[in-house]
């Protein structure tokens, strides 16, 4: 089987504080992860003014307006996310939720684009996604099968790099709910790779009934805290909860190394001879 390729969602559960963006890409590193992901939107594309001028208390003031804006990273911000992965060695990318926020991500060398389960429904912009030619991550939550046949249509038509990532957009949603067997169903499907993202609210038996599934990926939403300000908190896990994610994932990859090909292991030689002793053939 592939090696998973392990996603620690940081979103923006940083809550606007880069500071704590770097501490949590560090102790995502620390966990093992194969890369953090954010999420980049254009507020004024992505709300209307009359959502954006609702009333909201946050710790940036009293309008959506000022909660969704004490949220997004500027782009020296991102710079400088950029230049502390580099120095750490682990790779970032992020879902953008509009074209402009598409854009001002090419400004940096990502390797991976994400498609958000809100976006797969939007057919230019998963077009002109695809015309990037970067491996994309697409998440399939609240979408029929005939969103995802359109999306994968779209990035073959571009021979763009993709794989489809199973995922129950509720945050969290409890473990009966999860559905894996879509997970065969969608490789079935559509011949392509599928990964798993997770929003459960129990601990780790969905991700390591998904990676026994075959999974090419898992996203696990990341906190430092979960009890600190932020929509996405309680569907996240803690680093301690994330390294043992990354533990069990590994070893069960190990454990599936052979393909599901009997034999007789060299360790079980021996153990053969001294059983079957007594036995007269």
């Amino acid at each position: 089987m592939k090696k998973v390729f392990i996603i620690a969602e940081i979103g923006i559960n940083h809550n606007g504080n880069l500071d704590l963006a770097k501490k949590m890409i560090l102790e995502a590193k620390n966990c093992g992860v194969d890369a953090v992901k954010f999420q980049k939107r254009d507020i004024n594309l992505v709300y209307t003014k009359e959502e954006l001028d609702k009333p909201r208390e946050s710790p940036w003031g009293n309008t959506q307006r000022q909660q969704k804006e004490g949220l997004e990273f500027s782009e020296e911000q991102y710079a400088q996310i950029d230049k502390y992965c580099q120095k750490i060695e682990i790779e970032w990318f992020s879902s953008a939720w509009d074209l402009n926020s598409l854009n001002f991500l090419k400004k940096f060398n990502l390797k991976n684009n994400k498609i958000a389960s809100a976006m797969i429904v939007d057919k230019n912009f998963l077009k002109e996604v695809a015309k990037q030619k970067k491996h994309t991550f697409i998440s399939t939550g609240m979408c029929s099968i005939e969103n995802i046949r359109d999306a994968v249509d779209i990035f073959r038509t571009e021979n763009c790099s993709f794989e489809l990532m199973h995922c129950i957009s509720a945050y969290p949603f409890d473990d009966r709910n999860a559905n894996l067997g879509l997970i065969s169903s969608l490789k079935k499907e559509f011949k392509c790779d599928v990964g798993y993202s997770g929003h459960e609210k129990g601990g780790y038996a969905v991700c390591f009934a998904a990676t026994a599934l075959g999974i090419t990926s898992l996203e696990r939403h990341f906190t430092l805290d979960r009890t600190m300000y932020g929509s996405d908190q309680s569907a996240s896990i803690t680093p301690k909860a994330m390294k043992d994610l990354v533990l069990g994932v590994r070893t069960i990859e190990q454990a599936l190394q052979s393909g599901g090909k009997k034999q007789i292991l060299e360790i079980e030689v021996e153990v053969a001879k001294k059983l079957r002793k007594h036995l007269k053939i």
